[in-house]
């Protein structure tokens, strides 16, 4: 990692689960992180609890969903903290409804984040790493649900957004390689992870969450193992192209 001691990363979805991790373990890295959600009170917390790390966490408040928030985002790191070098497209929703009778905004809300802001964001770094010379990194957040369908009634756009973020990362791995472009692009795919997305998003009660995480017969990712998923990729080097990494829980047959 010593490579990108000092450099710029950007983490969405920072404000919790993966994206706090990452954000943390890039910081303890050296890194200077810039922390993208729409609750960034959460992320101004964790960077006065990483005050005396190598590098430093910055939170800016972006919604996801609007174009023009990610690119002010964009615009005031570059500005406030220096050109990115490394993006970690983290954040991710589901959204409780179905494809047969399911609502038209939630569907919105599951593509608007999970496939088209990522889209947005990796342009956007892309062009700043190519005017700064950078030989940067891409990460897209995936998951297990973008390379088989999941059976979880009532989240069913879920695993088509995932499905769509596997093939787009996959097209821009060949964009960037017709360009003869340094800058490198990975899909990481954990299965089960311990975090409170099904709980925010309403899927299912906090009660059964915690039913859940305390049955020894369910097993878990933690946020932190997909964060060092994420320190093993940027220490690859510069003639490595990780474009897909699966991590599952030890025994995982299935998720969810």
């Amino acid at each position: 990692m010593e490579k990108w001691q000092g450099k710029v990363a950007i983490v969405t979805g920072a404000n919790a689960g993966i994206g706090a991790a990452t954000a943390k373990a890039l910081v303890q890295a050296g890194m200077k992180v810039v922390g993208f959600d729409r609750r960034k009170e959460r992320i101004e917390q964790l960077a006065k609890e990483l005050g005396d790390q190598a590098g430093k966490l910055y939170a800016v408040k972006v919604d996801l969903k609007e174009e023009q928030e990610i690119l002010n985002g964009f615009q005031w790191t570059t500005d406030n903290v220096g050109p990115v070098s490394v993006l970690i497209n983290n954040a991710g929703v589901v959204q409780k409804t179905t494809l047969h009778d399911g609502d038209t905004q939630m569907w919105r809300t599951v593509l608007d984040t999970n496939v088209l802001a990522v889209a947005i964001a990796a342009r956007e770094a892309i062009r700043i790493m190519k005017e700064n010379n950078i030989d940067g990194y891409i990460i897209n957040v995936n998951s297990v649900a973008g390379h088989f369908v999941l059976d979880t009634p009532g989240v069913n756009m879920y695993s088509p957004s995932k499905y769509a973020l596997t093939s787009m990362t996959e097209t821009l791995r060949f964009e960037l390689a017709r360009l003869k472009s340094n800058i490198r692009v990975t899909s990481l795919s954990p299965g089960t992870v311990k975090t409170e997305i099904a709980v925010a998003n309403n899927i299912v009660s906090e009660e059964l969450y915690q039913q859940m995480i305390q049955n020894p017969e369910i097993q878990f990712l933690e946020s932190e193992d997909v964060a060092n998923a994420v320190l093993y990729l940027l220490g690859t080097p510069l003639r490595v192209q990780v474009s897909e990494l699966t991590i599952r829980p030890i025994r995982e047959t299935n998720s969810f």
